[in-house]
């Protein structure tokens, strides 16, 4: 049988759209492209955006801002040094892009300027740390993206 060039662009035509079609299938049936939204209550969070840009020029205004260093026990935040420890109470909330099943959040009880995290509640690969504490009725809040 021959095939002639109107029959040929009429196969590759389905050829094509079958390819694109087995793509579109198998995406929509794979769990590990399963993207979610950063947080459930998106708008509702967004609503109190003022709030945080208040919080954030707070910190990096501070003489002596929070740092965030990894340590073979774990990651380590100090907090400045000038700041009273026990006046400082907040939460550090990590977040995994990739699977939101390991995100959590602990709360900041301090007694001297530093938290320690320990290394087995984190795996390697990409983390977004925020950080939000009030001191002395003034809050202040610190984001930073780190590869663990």
């Amino acid at each position: 049988m021959k095939i002639n060039w109107g029959t040929g662009i009429v196969l590759a035509f389905i050829g094509f759209i079958g390819f694109i079609l087995f793509f579109v299938v198998r995406m929509n049936m794979d769990n590990k492209a399963n993207h979610d939204l950063v947080t459930e209550e998106y708008y509702k969070q967004e609503l109190t955006y003022q709030k945080e840009i208040d919080a954030e020029t707070n910190a990096k205004n501070l003489a002596d801002p929070i740092k965030i260093e990894k340590t073979n026990k774990g990651l380590l935040l100090k907090f400045p040094k000038n700041l009273e420890g026990q006046n400082i109470q907040g939460t550090v909330s990590l977040y995994r892009p990739s699977n939101k099943h390991l995100d959590f959040n602990l709360s900041v009880s301090l007694s001297n300027a530093h938290l320690l995290i320990p290394d087995k509640r984190l795996l390697d690969g990409r983390w977004d740390i925020k950080i939000i504490w009030q001191y002395n009725g003034k809050e202040f809040l610190h984001k930073e993206s780190i590869t663990y």
